[in-house]
């Protein structure tokens, strides 16, 4: 007797939001990437930024985890409405935005409106003083991350055969070379306050990868702030479905993620 098998069931989300993948470093987790991006079915996607990294693209190094990505995120692309947003790392295909080409359309950022609400979408890399005033330090830091990433897998892949948690050595370095080129102000309370002034109810970054969904709360008022992470460390996503955002994290159990609704809930006295 023959058994047939049945096609894995694709998990439906309404819209998906990825950033800083980085693809063409060694750092890039494309392969994990290209799983999730293959269990979903979304109506919308949106990428953040920092998708192919062309300030560090090399003809030598484009291994096929990577490619596919590209025509996986293409494919989708044929189906259902995809933004790219424009980042640091891809600051080149600025000259050629706003562009359309079917479905896909490239843009420097993105304001929608989802359920009534007013949602800011951009990379974010307009907060980092190292962009502005050091960009020759900013490449620089790019290229010293990349190495440190790919001696941290190495650690991490002799950790884990040992039986050790796995550890980050980025964080603290990544932190403390902010402060050397003078970051302007906190990148999330910044990002809050100039939606705030604008009027959105939501803003959603990327670039400084770390994943979060809060409410942040100024004396001008308060905003949804969303950041989708990265595809590097934290392999994370926001996800809407309904109208409830999460964070999903690649590996984790999703019980355990952050939520928030799109529509926040009336408040009562």
């Amino acid at each position: 007797m023959s058994t047939k098998l049945v096609p894995h069931r694709k998990r439906p989300v309404d819209v998906v939001v990825i950033s800083d993948v980085h693809l063409g470093t060694y750092g890039s987790r494309a392969e994990e990437l290209n799983d999730y991006l293959k269990s979903i079915k979304p109506r919308m996607l949106i990428l953040n930024g920092d998708i192919i990294d062309i300030w560090q693209f090399r003809k030598s190094f484009f291994p096929p985890a990577h490619m596919k990505v590209v025509k996986r995120l293409m494919k989708m692309a044929a189906k259902v409405p995809v933004f790219y947003i424009t980042g640091n790392h891809d600051e080149a295909l600025r000259r050629y935005s706003p562009a359309t080409l079917g479905k896909l359309q490239l843009v420097d950022r993105l304001d929608l409106t989802l359920h009534g609400q007013r949602y800011w979408f951009f990379h974010g890399d307009v907060f980092d003083a190292s962009m502005e005033h050091a960009k020759w330090l900013a490449k620089l830091g790019g290229s010293s991350y990349d190495m440190l990433i790919r001696l941290n897998n190495l650690v991490n892949w002799f950790l884990v055969r040992t039986g050790r948690p796995r550890m980050s050595f980025s964080k603290r370095i990544k932190q403390s070379v902010k402060r050397a080129v003078a970051y302007i102000a906190d990148f999330e309370e910044t990002a809050a306050a100039i939606a705030i002034r604008e009027g959105y109810d939501h803003v959603v970054c990327g670039h400084i990868h770390q994943p979060q969904i809060r409410r942040i709360t100024l004396p001008t008022g308060s905003v949804n702030y969303m950041n989708s992470g990265d595809w590097i460390e934290h392999l994370s996503a926001l996800e809407l479905v309904g109208q409830e955002w999460r964070l999903y994290v690649h590996g984790m159990d999703q019980e355990q993620v952050t939520t928030r609704r799109a529509r926040p809930e009336p408040a009562f006295a």
